[in-house]
């Protein structure tokens, strides 16, 4: 076998191997018990909402009433 046909040559065996090796050993993952509520996302979520309102606020009452025509 040629020098330049050896990659070749390696990725089909790699291809071919690949499907075979996942389902050799199948693997049961569990997910971790959780004991409470992570107290970050309530806080995030509040913030979130802060914002939006003063942004919203803010857009609404900007003063801006000037006719868009001459």
């Amino acid at each position: 076998m040629s020098m330049r046909k050896l990659p070749v040559a390696i990725a089909a065996a790699t291809l071919a191997v690949a499907p075979l090796a996942s389902h050799a050993a199948p693997v049961s993952r569990a997910a971790a018990p959780t004991a409470e509520e992570s107290e970050l996302g309530g806080t995030l979520l509040w913030i979130a909402i802060v914002i939006g309102v003063i942004i919203g606020a803010v857009l609404l009452l900007d003063g801006k009433n000037d006719p868009v025509s001459p």
